[in-house]
């Protein structure tokens, strides 16, 4: 069988017009090019090209399996390119995780855009508040939203998001009860509480960075946003809230922001991706799509 490295020589010597022409192009000692184009002759058992030391002619065998050779080199090329475009299209399974209130307000509209959009790749979302293990469960993409800096853990962090948590309350509340001052009229009014540590305190800051620690009445606790958000246009209180969580509500009226120079701290949305995972094709594109989707407003 010939050799393919051969032909790849041959043709370059008749594309370039010689031999001189096609070592400098490719690198290669023109000593080389001329005893392997010679080899390839002696193995078809014909005369390829007629040389002297100042022509360079094909014969009509070598012109006709120039022609040959030359549609083979392409077929070649264009399998090569094949195999790696398959390779660097995302493809396989991406397994994420993430909690209830990311899934529900921040992929469920996306995913599908995602998944439209690489065809080969199989996205296998599991949804939960568990703090999983990525490495030991062989999870991709873990999305978390926090409060305090995530620990070191020696995985990818990827910041997507950090917003405003906000204070909201219906217009019927605020009707009735008044729109509060400042923070420590607060403590007269009626709270929707997360119920999580410190959750029947409230510690605001201002615009200029100032804090304030309030304890308002509780109302109704619960620790998902949802609920929170219900309860609050339902009209029994103040509550707080990522901005984003309740932007269509704060649009089309339903809610109005309480006090809004001040904010009841930040929370963090950030993609962990172990080491050796982040690498393949499908989780890159993954962790991209997604920052592109935080990123929008």
């Amino acid at each position: 069988m010939l050799n393919l490295n051969d032909l790849v020589l041959f043709a370059a010597a008749v594309e370039h017009g010689g031999f001189a022409a096609a070592s400098r192009r490719l690198g290669v000692p023109k000593s080389t090019l001329s005893k392997r184009v010679a080899a390839l002759e002696d193995d078809l058992g014909v005369r390829l090209i007629h040389r002297t030391s100042r022509s360079f002619t094909l014969t009509d065998t070598g012109r006709d399996f120039y022609e040959h050779a030359r549609a083979a080199l392409i077929e070649t090329e264009a399998a090569e390119n094949s195999v790696r475009r398959r390779v660097a299209e995302p493809s396989g399974k991406v397994r994420i995780s993430c909690g209830v209130p990311t899934a529900q307000d921040y992929l469920a509209e996306h995913l599908p855009v995602l998944a439209r959009k690489y065809p080969r790749m199989h996205v296998q979302v599991d949804v939960s508040d568990r703090r999983v293990d990525l490495v030991q469960e062989g999870y991709d993409i873990a999305v978390r939203s926090h409060f305090a800096p995530l620990p070191d853990s020696g995985l990818i962090q990827r910041q997507a998001l950090v917003e405003d948590i906000v204070l909201v309350a219906a217009p019927v509340y605020l009707a009735e009860h008044g729109l509060p001052s400042g923070p420590l009229e607060l403590s007269e009014h009626d709270a929707l509480l997360t119920g999580l540590a410190d959750g029947d305190a409230w510690t605001l800051t201002s615009a200029d960075g100032a804090q304030m620690q309030v304890e308002p009445r509780a109302r109704m606790t619960a620790n998902e946003g949802r609920v929170l958000r219900a309860s609050a246009v339902a009209g029994l209180g103040i509550t707080v809230l990522p901005e984003r969580m309740c932007r269509a509500e704060l649009g089309n009226g339903q809610l109005l922001r309480v006090l809004p120079e001040w904010t009841a701290g930040r929370v963090t949305t950030t993609l962990l991706v172990p080491h050796r995972r982040g690498q393949l094709p499908s989780v890159r594109a993954t962790v991209e799509f997604l920052l592109d989707c935080f990123a929008r407003p």
